[in-house]
């Protein structure tokens, strides 16, 4: 991991990925980006300094939003990090994700606080779609306070499908920060209880690392894959949750459209999405 971007809106659990984004940065000696996204009443990249100024209220936002972008980077050049920061106008996600593309980020760390407030009008439904269409890994940072280095890591799949190349990214998380990895399936096949059973798959999918030593498997018999997930995290330690998605065709067959938003968008805990 050499380039970590952080898109934030400057809310409490933006800034919280900010500060995993730094300890990320850190463990890794990545370069770290900020960026900011802000609205305004027409395209200000084409107004001059005299026209700005009818837009006293956007002046003062720009401006809100430049002094907290700087904050920012100072702080990440406070940890000896490599820093940069973005501010662009129009709210829009496809601007993000070009901006990843451009600067070849290998990770995004971003914060949602889900359907609460005016963080969502303004911010939520950008993450989502973040989610959905990244090329690289994403991590939502949401209420719970981040524990890092996570020392313990939930990875959610039916290992019916090849997830080997997206379990190497939690594999690279997990030895940098010495965590436990837990490999959940939640089975909601109703013929189909044996807990043996369903560990087969696991077993299967974990051939191909033979060298992983510090893990556990769990199956959950569940109606739903949401319900055997918060089952799940009522017993056991978690510090982040990681799944694979297909993109913008969705999680994989495991998880349905409900599913991404009610884990990925409603869980407290962060939230890991891999493509695949």
């Amino acid at each position: 991991m050499k380039n970590i971007l952080v898109p934030t809106d400057f809310s409490e659990n933006c800034n919280k990925a900010a500060e995993l984004g730094i300890e990320m940065a850190k463990l890794y000696h990545a370069e770290i980006h900020f960026y900011h996204l802000i609205h305004t009443p027409v395209d200000w990249v084409k107004l001059d300094k005299l026209k700005e100024k009818r837009y006293p209220k956007t002046l003062k936002e720009i401006g809100a939003a430049k002094s907290a972008l700087r904050e920012l980077e100072k702080r990440a050049e406070k940890e000896g990090l490599e820093c940069r920061t973005f501010l662009e106008y129009q709210v829009e996600t496809t601007k993000i994700l070009k901006h990843s593309g451009h600067f070849h980020h290998d990770f995004i760390i971003t914060g949602s606080s889900g359907t609460k407030g005016t963080v969502r009008e303004l911010f939520g439904s950008n993450v989502e779609q973040i989610v959905r269409k990244s090329v690289v890994p994403v991590i939502v940072v949401k209420e719970e306070e981040v524990s890092f280095p996570f020392k313990n890591i939930v990875f959610v799949s039916d290992f019916e499908e090849d997830v080997s190349e997206a379990f190497k990214h939690v594999i690279s998380i997990a030895k940098k920060c010495n965590a436990h990895i837990r490999l959940l399936r939640v089975n909601t096949k109703t013929d189909t209880n044996s807990i043996e059973v369903g560990l087969n798959p696991i077993k299967t999918f974990l051939e191909k690392f033979p060298d992983l030593k510090n893990y556990s498997m769990f199956v959950n018999n569940e109606p739903s894959v949401e319900t055997g997930i918060n089952t799940f995290l009522n017993y056991e330690p978690t510090d982040l949750i990681a799944m694979c998605t297909h993109g913008s065709t969705g999680f994989l067959s495991l998880f349905s459209k409900s599913i991404t938003e009610g884990v990925a968008n409603h869980s407290a805990l962060p939230v890991m999405t891999i493509k695949i």
